[in-house]
């Protein structure tokens, strides 16, 4: 297995309409999984979603990224347009956070 380091994490929040967050976390474990390898081969290292204890509407993914560049460019690719159909179940447009470690 070859390891990739990471530069940069990209924390997005998702708002997902009333009662729709298990369709939401299905359909993009679904979707996930058909294009980690072109993810990854965009420069995504690894990405996981996380529901929120106190708050049944919310879902956030924490993504692993070798650069912001790299996040950046997937982001305007045409690959992205494969998980469309998650907007559709949001309530809000989603929020991205992009960080890097202090070291």
């Amino acid at each position: 297995m070859v390891y990739r380091q990471v530069a940069i994490k990209a924390i997005v929040k998702f708002t997902v309409q009333p009662g729709r967050r298990d369709e939401f976390v299905s359909l993009f474990e679904s979707l996930l999984s058909q294009h980690m390898s072109t993810m990854r081969a965009a420069g995504c290292v690894d990405s996981t979603l996380y529901t929120v204890v106190d708050e049944p509407d919310l879902a956030v993914e924490i993504a692993d990224w070798e650069s912001a560049e790299a996040r950046d460019a997937a982001a305007q690719s045409e690959a992205m347009a494969a998980f469309a159909p998650l907007f559709e179940l949001l309530a809000a447009p989603f929020s991205a956070t992009v960080v890097n470690p202090l070291r």
